[in-house]
């Protein structure tokens, strides 16, 4: 019989990951104690373009409630910014996801999810310096995975440049239930091959992952 997935537990002992711009760590969600705070930042009319769960508190708890009561293989998460929630996060198995049916996926693809809440964060290059900071934590937690993709909609052109210079290639566009989403992947090789990835960018905005993700 096959271990099922652990990423939620993996992932809650991460601990802190020192970034320029302060230390980063990311917090499993609680609810209800998280969900004012999610709904809110859901509700930013930047942010729910692209997410699509503006609306009453139900709509984000239904969307966090499915993967905190699911098998471990999807981990929403808070992101701290040297102690203060400024971010949310999906770090999911990709291989055992839907999307694994849209691309050439591999043993244990990790994928990423992310939005940065309150709207001075954006812009500013922030969500590169988190991304790639996160980025290098998978790679570094999870030995088996060669991997770390996201797939954000290609309209959303602020988080796909973020994941460019947080060391991410575009690898494909595909069409997703929803929405045309940009591939973009980051490479264990990419570390051994060539150093460190590219600098900070502007921060991301939106996930998108093909089932009732809605989400990315």
């Amino acid at each position: 019989m096959s271990t099922p997935p652990t990423l939620a537990g993996e992932v809650a002992g991460w601990g802190a990951m020192p970034t320029g711009a302060g230390e980063f760590r990311l917090r499993p969600v609680r609810l209800p104690a998280d969900l004012e705070l999610l709904a809110g930042w859901m509700n930013d009319p930047e942010t729910a373009a692209f997410w699509e769960l503006a609306g009453p508190t139900a709509a984000t708890e239904r969307h966090v409630r499915g993967q905190l009561d699911g098998d471990g293989r999807s981990a929403p998460c808070l992101g701290l910014l040297d102690g203060t929630p400024m971010s949310y996060w999906e770090v999911y198995r990709a291989d055992l996801d839907p999307l694994a049916g849209y691309y050439p996926a591999r043993p244990q693809d990790t994928g990423v999810h992310l939005l940065l809440g309150p709207a001075d964060h954006r812009g500013r290059g922030l969500g590169a310096i988190l991304i790639a900071a996160l980025a290098d934590r998978i790679l570094r937690e999870r030995p088996g995975c060669e991997r770390v993709v996201a797939e954000p909609d290609v309209r959303n052109r602020r988080s796909v440049r973020a994941f460019e210079r947080a060391g991410f290639r575009p690898a494909a566009e595909l069409d997703l239930p929803g929405k045309r989403a940009a591939l973009m992947v980051r490479d264990r090789d990419r570390d051994r091959d060539s150093g460190p990835g590219p600098g900070p960018g502007p921060g991301p905005g939106r996930p998108g992952r093909p089932d009732p993700n809605r989400p990315a």
